[in-house]
């Protein structure tokens, strides 16, 4: 019996291919070519091999704005993700309270980056701003343009402010789709409610949660805009983030030959971290 095969599927994935093409490899691709080559103008390029990248690998500069990048990052998970967790486990599950808190969650994440940047920068200010206000009036010596630390708590506290909603939906979708019989096992065998959420509900959020970790590892490592208008990387480069320092190289001084290769090994830093997360936290799932 000979087996039709049907090509007509290619229409459909072919618009799909150019437009992935067209949108990350081309772009990508030169991002390569910059890298390994040197330009003075006029269009004008000579090969130079792997020196960009030993530059920036060997460079203090580069070491400084990754450290501080994977301060943030952790710090933000540390905080965000059992943050969203609690908030989930608190949201009723049924009734018309329900649909309030969905909405509520969800506005945070609906409000534009460089919007999320502004207004945390007005909230912030030690004069006129509203926290810096009170926290001032209670005799803290706040101000987040000239002190590193108060910069680096104002940009946290804007970031778990923005994306700890993300999580709690992720987790609470994976609260909801527990069966209840679960529940009544556990009610039956007298269990507490530390050992329902230890042994019931953390387990069945295991993939959501992953997926949360994972979107919160690779934005905070690609987050732009709220930090640089909330700071600009100040005061000095105490809040200069990796993509900042990028940006700075890449237009500010239009160094395109070191900025490409500090976007590739960018680039393979968050593939690498988002691998190893993933494997670590999918660890026994297949027995």
């Amino acid at each position: 019996m000979n087996k039709t095969v049907n090509q007509k599927a290619w229409f459909f994935v072919i618009p799909v291919v150019v437009l992935v093409a067209f949108n990350a490899v081309i772009p990508l691709m030169t991002v390569v070519n910059y890298s390994v080559q040197e330009t003075f103008g006029n269009n004008e390029f000579f090969w130079s091999g792997l020196d960009w990248f030993k530059q920036i690998l060997h460079s203090d500069r580069f070491h400084q704005a990754l450290r501080r990048q994977l301060i943030f990052t952790f710090t933000i998970l540390a905080i965000e993700i059992p943050l969203g967790i609690a908030i989930a486990l608190t949201m009723p599950r049924k009734g018309p309270w329900v649909s309030v808190c969905l909405v509520l969650m969800a506005l945070p994440l609906l409000i534009p980056w460089n919007v999320v940047g502004a207004m945390w920068n007005i909230f912030a200010l030690p004069k006129i701003g509203f926290m810096g206000h009170v926290l001032n009036s209670m005799g803290f010596d706040f101000n987040f343009t000239r002190q590193p630390g108060d910069a680096w708590f104002t940009l946290i506290l804007m970031d778990v402010w923005h994306w700890t909603s993300l999580v709690v939906l992720l987790a609470y979708a994976g609260l909801v789709s527990i069966p209840d019989a679960y529940y009544q096992a556990a009610r039956i065998d007298g269990a507490k409610p530390f050992a329902i959420f230890r042994y019931i509900q953390l387990p069945k959020m295991k993939r959501v949660l992953t997926i949360a970790v994972l979107l919160r590892l690779m934005d905070s490592f690609m987050i732009y805009t709220e930090p640089f208008v909330l700071t600009g990387g100040g005061p000095g480069n105490s809040t200069t983030l990796l993509s900042i320092d990028l940006v700075k190289i890449a237009l500010g001084q239009f160094d395109l030959g070191p900025a490409a290769a500090m976007s590739l090994i960018y680039f393979l830093i968050v593939l690498l971290l988002s691998w190893l997360f993933y494997t670590l936290m999918m660890r026994g799932e297949e027995e």
